[in-house]
């Protein structure tokens, strides 16, 4: 029962308690007031105070089915930003990078850029290596008005996205020329069938582009097959495929896929060689699939075999520090922080706006893996190599100029 003649004192306390919370909770007048963001509809997040460290966010596949590609292009990144601090940094100012996982998974991509942008503030961002999931996150980027470069997500819907949008690797239209064009030149192929993942925006594009030049070039596609990302018997496919007697394989898919589908195609007794893209650059890629891949061909973005100065003072620091081989990943993610930081500099700024346009302004950048020159759809334009998979090495065979 209510205790009546305590009653007023409650209701005085009450009151004291709702004018001092009231009070506490409007700010003063001169107060900033930052717009609250709706996952990147609205008026751009406010950044980081002039003075401190200046801080790029970075997502990629740290773990799940791609991990290596987000750990080798993270390893790159690392290697540029701790040059860049080295030389006294940018605009006066240490350069910090924020790493979010993405585990593989595009929603949790989208998650980790809204987080970048808007929790942590960031002034540009780097990443992914997955098409799909680069596109996937790029509308945030865009809406906020921050600059994302890609280091090597290759399908040309991605920049699409946006003016704020950009890459430092070559598209899949001239991918899948260069790969029809060696395929039909260079190996004097007539025939050869086509083995796709129709979930991955990267390998349907690919396939797509390569099909239509490799058709032009007078080639005959004997057979176009599909799978989805993860799956593990592809015996249907490529008995289908071996029964149209194909002189190669072209599989655009990643390396997780590629791996298992030379293994069965080995014991199917289909011994001619797969071709593929870059998706295929990774170490693991012969640690699964072994010998089942030996003369087999890809194209990529750079060979660690390249004897320009600037090729090997990379290849030397990225062993003295992590003990390997840089891949094609590591040197993409290394050429795409450099490049974001020469855009700075000439900007003069970290302003998102301001280091747009200077991005949109890089006329041939030495990078690592070439002459970078971004054009008017904010893609790179730049040469492609073709790689041969002998005894576990990705020896170079040829360079293709765009």
């Amino acid at each position: 029962m209510l205790n009546r003649c305590r009653f007023p004192i409650v209701l005085a306390f009450s009151a004291l308690f709702a004018s001092f919370a009231c009070k506490k909770s409007n700010p003063a007048p001169d107060a900033p007031r930052t717009p609250p963001a709706r996952d990147g509809v609205g008026a751009p997040p406010a950044r980081p105070v002039a003075g401190g460290d200046i801080v790029i966010g970075e997502f990629g596949s740290m773990t799940g089915a791609t991990a290596t590609f987000g750990e080798m292009t993270h390893r790159g990144i690392e290697l540029a930003i701790e040059e860049v601090n080295a030389a006294g940094g940018v605009l006066g100012r240490k350069v910090r990078v924020l790493l979010e996982d993405d585990q593989s998974e595009t929603p949790q991509a989208v998650s980790a850029v809204k987080k970048l942008i808007h929790q942590d503030k960031v002034v540009a961002v780097l990443g992914e290596v997955a098409s799909k999931r680069s596109i996937a996150a790029a509308p945030i980027a865009q809406r906020a008005k921050v600059p994302m470069v890609s280091p090597s997500s290759t399908n040309p819907e991605l920049t699409e996205k946006g003016d704020y949008i950009f890459r430092v690797c070559f598209i899949d239209p001239f991918q899948g020329t260069v790969m029809a064009k060696f395929a039909r030149n260079t190996l004097k192929f007539d025939k050869i069938a086509v083995l796709r993942d129709v979930k991955n925006d990267y390998s349907v594009g690919l396939a797509n582009f390569f099909t239509e030049q490799f058709k032009a070039l007078g080639g005959t596609v004997t057979l176009d097959k599909s799978y989805s990302e993860g799956d593990k018997d592809f015996n249907a496919q490529l008995t289908a495929i071996k029964a149209t007697a194909p002189q190669g394989i072209f599989v655009p898919g990643y390396y997780t896929d590629v791996a298992i589908v030379a293994q069965q195609a080995k014991k199917l007794g289909l011994s001619v060689p797969l071709l593929g893209g870059d998706g295929w650059d990774s170490e693991k890629l012969w640690e699964i699939g072994g010998e089942s891949l030996e003369g087999s061909y890809f194209s990529n973005h750079y060979s660690k075999d390249d004897q320009s100065p600037r090729v090997q003072k990379f290849v030397t620091a990225f062993k003295t520090k992590y003990q390997k081989p840089p891949d094609g990943l590591a040197a993409m993610g290394y050429d795409a922080a450099k490049v974001l930081v020469d855009a700075m500099t000439r900007a003069g700024a970290t302003d998102g706006k301001k280091v747009r346009d200077a991005l949109a302004k890089t006329t041939k950048y030495a990078g690592v893996t070439g002459d970078i020159t971004i054009n008017e759809k904010r893609d790179a334009v730049k040469p492609a190599v073709v790689l041969k998979v002998t005894k576990g090495q990705f020896q170079y065979v040829e360079t293709i100029q765009p």
